[in-house]
């Protein structure tokens, strides 16, 4: 059994065994790029109770399918989620051919034959995710520099206009890289900040949060450091895990404290 079968059979694969298993077909493909598209609703892996995500066969063939149509179609992900939607629905299938093709490259060697009777192989139905929606985990500090979002881009998926993202930019909240380009992350920013805003909060008001995560980022760095100093084999590594579960964790931290504030606060 290979080890993606292995994987498979224990609950499914990890973000970085599907990257090593779609690199060959897809070099650009990156963590960020999965997360991405996880973030648009086109993929919708398990998490495991500590909140790690968990792909399956039918996981991998989705992402085969959207990052296919990216390529050779030159499709908006706007389109390509249509498609998948109708799949789902069972207004659209597959194309027999093309399915089994995925299948045959994602699947592990389990040993056993392709069907050969005509039957359509499609993705399964969208799934509840294992966590609540918005819980930050460690794998979503996973950082990676290779996805590259333009300030057109930026503006149209986040639904600002220019001045919103001036504004951003000035409050030092949303910072483009040296050719102008932002990272993923940016876009949850912005259209986070334009709810926000929706409740009278500019963005010189949103200063408060940012200040507040550079204390709490100063702070995991600083336990972080002396590991990433040792001289051990790995210490690279392991300092980053402790950056990633120290940083999940004091979200999870400060989600509770404002909570408990704002309880308090109204009353309750």
């Amino acid at each position: 059994m290979t080890g993606a079968a292995q994987q498979w059979a224990h609950g499914g694969m990890s973000i970085g065994s599907v990257l090593d298993l779609l690199r060959p077909d897809f070099p650009d493909i990156t963590i960020s790029k999965i997360r991405f598209l996880e973030a648009e609703g086109l993929i919708r892996p398990e998490r495991t109770p500590s909140g790690y995500r968990r792909f399956s066969v039918a996981d991998c063939e989705r992402l085969r399918f959207v990052l296919t149509a990216q390529r050779d179609q030159y499709l908006p992900l706007k389109v390509i989620k249509e498609q998948l939607e109708a799949i789902d629905s069972g207004a659209a299938t597959l194309g027999v051919r093309e399915a089994r093709a995925r299948a045959r490259t994602a699947r592990p060697d389990t040993g056993r034959a392709e069907p050969d009777d005509g039957t359509e192989v499609l993705p399964r139905p969208p799934r509840r995710l294992g966590v609540p929606p918005g819980r930050v985990t460690p794998d979503d500090f996973e950082f990676d520099h290779q996805i590259r979002v333009t300030r057109a881009d930026l503006l149209d998926r986040a639904g600002i206009d220019e001045t919103f993202l001036n504004d951003l930019i000035r409050a030092n909240l949303i910072t483009p890289g040296p050719a102008g380009f932002f990272d993923a992350d940016a876009v949850t920013l912005a259209a986070t900040a334009k709810a926000m805003a929706e409740f009278g909060l500019e963005a010189r008001h949103l200063r408060a949060f940012k200040l507040a995560a550079d204390r709490e980022a100063a702070l995991v760095a600083q336990i972080a450091a002396p590991i990433a100093k040792s001289r051990d084999a790995g210490a690279r590594a392991r300092a980053e895990e402790t950056v990633r579960e120290l940083a999940a964790l004091s979200l999870t931290l400060h989600a509770s404290l404002v909570k408990a504030s704002v309880r308090n606060s109204l009353g309750g």
